[in-house]
């Protein structure tokens, strides 16, 4: 156990954390505000995920009160290596600039030493140059920027995009509730699952993605508090393939948002308009459902995807850096 200014103790976390660990997050990242329940869930897919992923949090309290800071090594088994780690860390805008930032670095750096961590990931925001220069001071360099993508709905005139959701012949869409009903629960998960592996082939990371099981996959969707079957949107062959797809969430503090997962296409389906057509079905559905803002993320080097999204009518946030230390 340490100790940092302010009378604060910094120490590992545990589950009783998490409502007020949400808490300060959302107060942390207002962009993306989290709930017990959310956290709670992301932990319980990580812990079970049969590569032994790791994942320590710590949290900086002052006295026995507020949690004024919070840090996290985590491995993710999407871009997994046995040396790489994703650092976060996090302090609440009413302490920050007293030392609690440092210390809770120390506490991780020591942590990631110790495992022999061979290349880490962390990131900020590009309006938080503070954030930037820590990470700088500690030996990162930029690798990638991502950033919020966001669609107002009371801009957005779907008349004019009726014919570009039209699909080609031998392909007919549906929602994953629809297909569902169509083929069973079992088949409709194991379409959906093998078009989005196809899919993801070329989304932009910093490492190469490793294989996702059909099990977790299962449950980093279907169990997520957000999740809704009608907001999967797919294009789906004859012989029942998904040909392309768009995913939408819904948003437990923002009724009126729903957030993009992956939107995609199979290699061998590309250039004939389905990533365009697959979307503009899923922002009906937002439109159905009273969305007021459809948000998504896009890597700055996803040069086709920025482009779909500029010509729908979405425009740019402030974009999140990402920073790595070391190399694997």
């Amino acid at each position: 156990m340490t100790r940092a200014a302010l009378n604060v103790t910094i120490r590992e976390a545990t589950d009783h954390d998490l409502p007020a660990l949400a808490e300060l997050l959302s107060v942390v990242n207002p962009r993306h505000p989290w709930t017990a329940e959310r956290l709670a869930h992301d932990l319980r897919t990580l812990r079970a995920d049969p590569l032994g992923l790791h994942v320590a949090q710590w949290v900086a309290q002052e006295g026995g009160g507020a949690l004024l800071g919070a840090a996290s090594a985590l491995q993710f088994g999407g871009m997994y290596h046995p040396g790489r780690y994703h650092a976060e860390l996090g302090v609440h805008p009413g302490a920050r600039g007293q030392g609690i930032g440092t210390a809770l670095a120390e506490v991780l750096g020591t942590h990631l030493q110790a495992r022999g961590a061979q290349e880490v990931l962390a990131g900020s925001y590009e309006d938080e140059p503070q954030g930037v220069a820590f990470l700088q001071a500690r030996g990162f360099t930029e690798v990638m920027r991502f950033f919020d993508n966001v669609l107002e709905m009371a801009d957005f005139d779907a008349a004019t995009w009726a014919q570009a959701e039209v699909l080609p012949r031998g392909l007919r869409l549906r929602s994953l509730a629809e297909l569902q009903a169509e083929q069973g629960r079992d088949a409709a998960l194991h379409a959906y699952y093998d078009g989005w592996v196809a899919a993801r082939e070329d989304v932009p990371r910093t490492g190469e993605a490793t294989p996702v099981p059909f099990e977790r996959f299962c449950q980093q969707r279907l169990d997520r508090p957000e999740f809704f079957p009608e907001g999967v949107l797919l294009a789906v062959t004859e012989g029942g393939e998904v040909a392309a797809l768009s995913e939408l969430y819904g948003d437990e503090h923002h009724p009126g948002r729903l957030n993009t997962g992956l939107t995609g296409t199979r290699r061998e389906w590309r250039r004939q308009g389905l990533a365009l057509a697959v979307k503009l079905a899923a922002l009906r559905v937002a439109r159905e459902r009273g969305a007021q803002e459809v948000w998504t993320g896009n890597a700055t080097t996803n040069a086709p995807m920025l482009a779909l999204n500029e010509r729908l009518g979405f425009r740019p946030r402030v974009a999140w850096i990402e920073m790595k230390w070391g190399g694997v």
